[in-house]
């Protein structure tokens, strides 16, 4: 069962879907995160609520577009921009959760055993200089996110650009790390210095 969602059907031998929407998408706590080293509080506090805004505007506009399309008003123009719109809305909800489930208040060193750690290494030589190109990513200008992604079909890890919440994702690709870095995220603690924000993210 697909999280978010009472009932899911899918027939693929008459290459029909049915997605019944019968409950709305609940915004995580990660007030486990307060206290963090590398980021205050008052931060932390702000992103969340930001976050949760994401969860609520995935929420109303699903309601939206599912009362539009009862109603026949599927051929307005503005329920095409609500569908442009709503994977924005959903990105900004669950690039934000994957970012905050990736961080924790017990740090430590890269394990040098583990399978991220090795195929990395595999991939670019080491992982010191993985971790280089994945900070020297998150520095360009813009904003957006940084993930690593595995992508199973060449069998390699990218580093890649999400520019805002839904452009330059790797279709297919699993994220295995994510870094926000839109303002937000930093300018709280660190002013416009994302670099030292970035270095803080990675701080064992």
């Amino acid at each position: 069962m697909h999280e978010g969602y009472s009932l899911s059907t899918y027939i693929f031998r008459k290459r029909i879907v049915i997605w019944v929407i019968g409950m709305a998408f609940e915004a995580k706590s990660f007030e486990n995160l307060i206290g963090i080293k590398g980021f205050s509080d008052t931060l932390l506090n702000n992103h969340f609520t930001l976050y949760q805004g994401y969860v609520a505007n995935t929420n109303k506009i699903t309601d939206t577009l599912m009362a539009m399309l009862k109603d026949g008003k599927t051929g307005l123009p503005e329920y095409a921009e609500l569908k442009r719109r709503i994977g924005w809305e959903y990105n900004g909800m669950r690039l934000h959760e994957y970012y905050f489930e990736n961080m924790s208040k017990l740090g430590r060193a890269p394990d040098k055993n583990s399978k991220f750690f090795k195929k990395v290494t595999e991939d670019v030589g080491s992982y010191e200089m993985w971790e280089k190109a994945f900070k020297a990513a998150g520095t360009m200008r813009g904003i957006g996110w940084v993930v690593a992604y595995y992508e199973p079909v060449a069998g390699k890890i990218y580093n890649a650009w999400i520019n805002e919440h839904d452009v330059g994702h790797l279709c297919g690709a699993i994220p295995l790390l994510v870094m926000d870095v839109f303002e937000h995220a930093y300018m709280t603690d660190f002013g416009i210095k994302k670099a030292d924000y970035i270095e803080a993210f990675f701080l064992p």
